[in-house]
């Protein structure tokens, strides 16, 4: 796998994070803080090329050339039901961006991928566009997600989660070879149930108390 692809976020915050939300004795509320200060700490990253371009202000002395964002917002993609857990964060940090939702289920016994809502703003060929989802796992929603992005007009595509694995970063690599991932963590690999190991369960189910 390339390493173009992936990025990985070491920064410690974010890993002494990761780790508090690993741990199976951390609550449902707690969860669901970090899963919030992940998404805005791992924000910084995944919008760090972001163009600029330069306007003119008044400041309290005199006037000025600054730098603003380019174009037109971004738009947070959450894929329901975990990815609303980090979208929160990221909307603290830029609480003007578009959001669109993709409802997606692995159906238990096949394991393939169902979808079930798609609502997200018209013009996507026209903005940077961040898929969130906690888990990259089998990489089939994913996977998914990113096709039917494409499909509604996202060229300019990345890809944010927690946790991923050797698995679904390959299958990613193979359907999306364009879209940079940005991740926390590559960890094992998967389980004979498709859940990332050690990984730290069922993001959904943890964050909302569904277990």
């Amino acid at each position: 796998m390339s390493d173009t692809m992936v990025h990985l976020i070491s920064h410690p915050l974010v890993q002494h994070k990761l780790t508090m939300l690993r741990r199976r004795e951390t609550h449902t509320a707690e969860f669901r803080i970090l899963l919030r200060e992940l998404g805005f700490l791992m924000t910084y990253e995944v919008t760090r090329e972001l163009q600029l371009t330069d306007v003119q202000i008044q400041t309290p002395l005199k006037t000025m050339q600054a730098p603003v964002l380019a174009g037109k917002k971004l738009c947070f993609t959450a894929i329901l039901r975990a990815g609303m857990g980090l979208l929160d964060g990221m909307l603290q940090l830029l609480p003007s961006a578009r959001v669109g939702h993709i409802g997606l289920y692995r159906e238990p016994k096949t394991l393939e991928v169902v979808d079930y809502y798609f609502k997200v703003p018209n013009d996507l060929s026209e903005r940077f566009v961040i898929v969130v989802d906690p888990m990259l796992a089998t990489g089939h929603s994913g996977a998914r997600a990113l096709s039917l992005l494409k499909e509604a007009g996202a060229d300019q595509i990345s890809f944010l989660c927690l946790l991923a694995c050797p698995e679904g970063l390959e299958y990613i690599r193979k359907a999306h070879p364009d879209v940079l991932i940005y991740t926390a963590s590559v960890d094992e690999g998967l389980d004979d149930h498709a859940y990332i190991i050690p990984g730290l369960g069922d993001a959904g189910d943890r964050m909302y108390g569904t277990q």
